[in-house]
């Protein structure tokens, strides 16, 4: 099939994929999914790309996980999947509202998320005073 599919960009291997550009980005990120035959501006996707994102597809609608799937991608000779811990904070920004951040992120992006944290708190609270008005 892989032969019929002429080179194709992100967005027309979404299409026809049926997945948002995100996704298929995030599943090349993984190693689920090779990268473009053309890298850079103008990148191209073939056939296969698309076969790849179908099976994926497929076994997500079996129920695998994405690492499952991973493990199934890599042959039964690669070792099991294995889960790794991770901790994460929770900030409470509202009563409705938690936001979590991995526990291992850098000091500076700390800072950073803090910031947006506090004004996203604001904006909500600012908020919930002008709907009782």
């Amino acid at each position: 099939m892989s032969s019929e599919v002429q080179a194709m960009t992100l967005a027309e291997l979404a299409e026809q994929s049926g997945l948002p550009g995100r996704t298929v980005r995030f599943y090349i990120a993984r190693g689920l999914v090779p990268g473009p035959t053309k890298a850079g501006r103008g990148a191209r996707y073939d056939g296969a790309h698309l076969e790849r994102l179908r099976q994926i597809a497929q076994w997500q609608g079996q129920g695998l996980s994405l690492l499952e799937i991973t493990h199934r991608l890599a042959g039964p000779e690669s070792p099991p999947p294995t889960l790794v811990p991770t901790s994460w904070w929770q900030y409470q920004v509202a009563e409705d509202v938690v936001v979590s951040v991995r526990g291992e992120v850098a000091p500076w992006r700390l800072k950073q998320i803090k910031t947006q944290i506090m004004r996203m708190t604001s904006g909500l609270s600012r908020e919930e005073k002008e709907d009782t008005l």
